[in-house]
């Protein structure tokens, strides 16, 4: 890039702009990050959150090695071009490790552009469309009764919307359900391999949800993740069984490869559904928009591209009267959160966004200056998408090998985790 050229409008000059550094950062206090930061010559830099979980490293190698080398001498401020340079230009297209990488690139940008201008993000975007932010929280018990009273503390925290799961008779290591005094479900060097039974699974999540309406009545925002585990036709049996409880939404009720499985969900029951955690473009979400076979597409700015892609698929839901409703496990850093938060501060057809609390440490090592008030996360008034990174501090947690688990069922059988 020629550092001399002609300003082109964009906070700061084209010299101020230009990247004269960028590296990423694998750290790990309580769970592993990735994150890269992208220094400009007027020393204005920016964060982006590179994690995917279990593969982490993958996405650390194909920054280091194959993105980092094409950012120095660019205009941090052409984030655009940037953006079609990694994805068109790369040949090989879209996946999760190319997607997460371009996405922490993206993000990273846009925090520096933000920065240079002196706003915050969402007002970088377009403004303001509302106050606060509408968060759920991860409501988990070994059984029914341990899962309503999670749900009441949840209520009680301020929550107005809660995701709940309960353990299932029979199965060990249900999905959801915290060994500890959180759920991360990454816990080994190699995949813990779980046994999942549909009919137990089917059988206790109706009564699940009849008790928590009992115990906490009709206005609390109830929803519920099937994490992949069904078929299409076990899913719309589920979804119209769970009708009585009005769910806010059924969450990745069956896998979305096949995106016409929708349809078999939707002929059989109301209760609105979401899906898209895994997804990386918006081609993976096309005809579930198109034919409106969801209400909420929940890709996530760090594995889908950044800011820049994620905003074209929150333009094209919005044709089709689907809302937002962005994943936001921990798996995801604050900076992803950040970033998420001013995302949604703006984006018009907003739904919902998944918050679970971080870790002291991971806390510590970003510190960010997001809140939590009144069931709602409010993002904050800094330039740039608010979010730090402590780098002296992020080096006493070295990376550790961590995978996902795997399921089968009670005959061996490879399942969906």
């Amino acid at each position: 890039m020629n550092a001399s050229a002609p300003d082109e409008g964009c906070a700061g000059s084209v010299r101020d702009r230009e990247i004269v550094a960028a590296r990423v950062i694998v750290t790990c206090p309580g769970r592993n990050f990735v994150t890269l930061k992208i220094e400009t010559r007027s020393g204005v830099y920016g964060l982006g959150d590179a994690t995917l979980n279990g593969r982490e490293l993958a996405v650390a190698s194909y920054l280091a090695d194959h993105v980092v080398p094409n950012l120095i001498g660019r205009d941090a401020g052409r984030i655009e071009d940037t953006w079609q340079f990694l994805y068109r230009g790369a040949y090989w297209r879209r996946g999760p490790v190319t997607m997460t990488a371009i996405a922490a690139v993206d993000v990273a940008l846009w925090d520096i552009v933000a920065k240079l201008a002196g706003m915050p993000l969402y007002q970088l975007l377009g403004g303001r469309s509302r106050e606060g932010v509408l968060v759920y929280g991860h409501a988990n018990g070994r059984d029914i009764e341990e899962a309503s009273e999670q749900v009441g503390r949840y209520i009680e925290k301020g929550f107005r919307a809660v995701r709940a799961q309960c353990g299932v008779p029979g199965v060990h290591k249900p999905y959801g359900v915290a060994r500890g005094k959180a759920y991360e479900p990454a816990e080994s060097e190699l995949p813990v391999e779980t046994v999942w039974s549909t009919p137990a699974y089917l059988n206790v999540v109706p009564q699940l949800f009849e008790r928590l309406r009992a115990d906490h009545g009709p206005d609390i925002e109830l929803l519920h993740d099937v994490h992949h585990r069904l078929t299409p036709i076990e899913a719309a049996r589920l979804a119209r069984d769970l009708e009585p409880y009005r769910l806010f939404w059924l969450e990745d009720a069956t896998p979305a490869e096949n995106q016409r499985a929708f349809e078999l969900i939707r002929r059989h029951s109301v209760t609105p559904l979401a899906v898209g955690e895994v997804f990386n473009s918006i081609w993976d979400a096309k005809h579930l928009i198109e034919a409106q076979l969801i209400d909420f597409i929940r890709a996530t700015i760090v594995h889908a591209g950044g800011i820049t892609h994620v905003r074209r698929l929150a333009d094209f839901a919005a044709l089709h009267q689907v809302r937002t409703g962005f994943h936001g496990a921990t798996d995801l850093s604050p900076v992803c959160m950040g970033a998420a938060l001013h995302f949604d501060t703006w984006v018009p057809n907003f739904g919902i966004q998944e918050y679970m609390f971080h870790t002291e440490e991971t806390d510590a090592v970003f510190p960010h200056d997001y809140v939590f008030r009144e069931g709602r996360l409010h993002c904050g008034e800094r330039p740039g998408h608010g979010v730090d990174i402590d780098e002296a501090l992020a080096r006493k947690f070295p990376y550790r090998p961590k995978q996902l688990p795997v399921a089968r069922l009670a005959d061996g059988t490879m399942w969906d985790w």
